[in-house]
């Protein structure tokens, strides 16, 4: 049944107004001293996470790979990383997080493998036109003997999408492997039965360790032309990194829908033979101010969810704001989809850091690319404010909720990395034009240990601690979980009274939700009984009166501030700061 608009029921399935948290294993925690984070670590710490009130952690990919992307370039699709873990470490994590109420969603890559993946290395030993090849996109080079591209595609890292499958132009091979992303990761021809098959494998294989869902990575380039036909050209006014994302060839076509529904059609029957779960699956697009993409992607017989990335990435301005919610609750009013919303993941700067720049205000200012940015000129105490007013306003509207391992600390982006120190494929493929991802997958500081790189790391048997894999800055330990803990004011007790009021306040009130002009400046979201106003500005403002709902009545439930009366002074709303209200049954 589709909701109506005024149908308030609550949610149906535990995904759909879940609150999830996302581990990027590799720096979430080190329990073996050699600077590399692991499954083990995720165990040790699960009481931290369960403490925010979680339902489900989402991994980052942990399959066996040779990290040149860190994971998601997947050399063995069934089994799991030898720095991370076993098997069985993976499936005693699952075990642990039950214990706790807490599901396990697993990260899957569907666009592209490892160059070290077996499949791909029997592809670049076979014949042009053999059995191994087709389940990648190799094509004959053009000009003599094929020593150009097959087609002008552009990589997303920088540089061609296609690479020649012998280095050796002498050979007979004139062939090439197309990668949308890099080199090391090959892309899979979704057509391929082989292909196919081995995906449906792969959900089976992890439902039957446990694993309630997946986040399914890059769906956008899923799916080619047949023809494999050169992208027209581009205007001066598209930048490096967004050339392959305006390819009407690779870019949200019907063909990656076919794939969808195939997965979609596992995902149901499995189901239907295990009763007692309830699977899912959520894309990661950024179909960012394109609402008939997410509506596309989220039918019946495709995805259960979508990121919805339009919040993440808005401006600190109210019209903007109003925007990135107002697309998406329209597609919950008309669908009954209810989004995956995020402010914070591993391929965007964190938002204290973006929220505090000097031009985090302009409407112009859409941050769809922040990685070619630099860290000058950043306010990260104004960040901080305006990151909690955003969050508090992120933890009340419909849907579900991902936080990204460390927001609940409140970290910032880190920028003084040395170049040799940097891992990101972005950084090198562009020659440091792209500054890259490394900065929000900086190591946790759960101490303010310093040897124990603040206690990240656990000393190996011989007392000995390794470098952590990315630097950590000096000033790391004055955000550490230990820090933080039993400090009222602190992030992380910011978060535990905001997940708190969401679970009685917010998620009782079932899926609908409508904003409310409360007059400039302010961005209002009613939900049921709980009103939401959202200050940008750097004054306080009384809302404007607003025929239904009497604020003045109302009792105020939870803030953006330590003290959520003080939030509201003579029925002003604080600056940069959001409070919630209960107008009572």
């Amino acid at each position: 049944m589709t909701p109506s608009r005024t149908d308030t029921r609550a949610s149906t399935h535990w995904w759909q107004d879940a609150l999830v948290y996302q581990v990027y294993v590799r720096s979430f925690a080190d329990t073996t001293g050699n600077g590399v984070g692991d499954l083990n670590g995720i165990r040790a710490h699960l009481d931290h996470i369960a403490a925010l009130g979680v339902d489900a952690i989402w991994l980052n990919p942990c399959y066996p790979s040779p990290q040149k992307d860190h994971g998601y370039d997947v050399a063995d699709y069934f089994d799991i990383h030898d720095e991370y873990g076993t098997l069985d470490t993976f499936d005693a994590l699952v075990a642990d997080a039950a214990a706790r109420g807490i599901k396990t969603l697993m990260d899957v890559v569907p666009n592209h493998c490892s160059s070290r993946h077996r499949w791909f290395l029997d592809a670049l030993a076979s014949s042009p036109g053999s059995p191994e090849r087709a389940r990648f996109y190799f094509r004959d080079g053009k000009g003599p003997r094929g020593t150009e591209p097959p087609n002008n595609w552009q990589a997303a890292f920088g540089g061609s999408a296609w690479t020649r499958a012998t280095a050796d132009s002498d050979l007979d091979d004139i062939q090439w492997y197309l990668g949308t992303f890099t080199p090391h990761q090959p892309d899979f021809d979704q057509t391929n039965t082989d292909v196919q098959a081995m995906f449906a494998d792969v959900l089976r294989f992890w439902f039957d360790r446990g694993v309630e869902g997946f986040r399914v990575d890059a769906i956008t380039p899923v799916g080619k032309d047949p023809a494999l036909p050169d992208q027209p050209p581009v205007g001066p006014e598209i930048g490096t990194f967004d050339i392959t994302w305006v390819n009407p060839y690779t870019v949200f076509r019907d063909e990656g829908h076919e794939v969808w529904r195939r997965w979609r059609t596992v995902i149901d029957e499995y189901g239907a033979s295990h009763p007692d779960r309830d699977l899912m699956m959520v894309a990661e697009a950024y179909a960012t101010r394109r609402p008939e993409l997410t509506r596309a992607f989220t039918r019946q017989d495709e995805f259960h969810q979508m990121f919805a990335f339009d919040l993440m990435l808005t401006p600190w301005h109210k019209e903007s704001v109003e925007r990135a919610l107002g697309d998406i609750i329209g597609i919950l009013d008309e669908t009954g989809v209810a989004p995956a919303w995020t402010l914070n993941n591993h391929d965007t700067q964190r938002i204290v850091t973006r929220l505090g720049r000097p031009e985090a205000e302009d409407p112009e200012s859409w941050t769809g690319n922040a990685l070619s940015t630099t860290g000058t000129d950043i306010d990260l105490e104004l960040g901080d404010r305006r990151a909690r007013a955003l969050t508090a306003l992120a933890f009340a509207v419909p849907g579900s909720l991902y936080l990204y391992q460390g927001e609940e600390l409140g970290l910032p982006e880190v920028f003084d990395i040395p170049d040799d120190r940097r891992e990101d494929p972005v950084f090198h493929l562009t020659d440091g034009e792209g500054l890259g991802r490394d900065g929000c997958r900086i190591p946790l500081p759960w101490s303010t240990e310093a040897a124990t790189s603040f206690g990240f790391s656990t000393p190996a048997r011989d007392g000995s601690v390794g470098e952590p894999w990315l630097p950590q800055p000096r000033v790391w330990g004055t955000y550490a979980a230990t820090e933080q803990a039993g400090d009222d004011e602190s992030m992380l007790a910011f978060y535990h009274r905001l997940s708190a009021a969401r679970r009685v306040h917010a998620v009782p009130n079932g899926l609908h939700a409508e904003l409310v002009d409360f007059g400039p400046g302010l961005v209002g979201l009613r939900r049921g009984s709980l009103v939401v106003v959202l200050n940008l500005t750097d004054e306080a403002i009384a809302p404007a009166p607003t025929v239904g709902i009497d604020l003045s009545a109302a009792t105020v439930v939870a803030a953006s501030t330590a003290s959520p009366a003080a939030a509201v002074a003579s029925g002003r709303i604080g600056a940069c700061s959001t409070v919630w209200f209960d107008l009572g049954r």
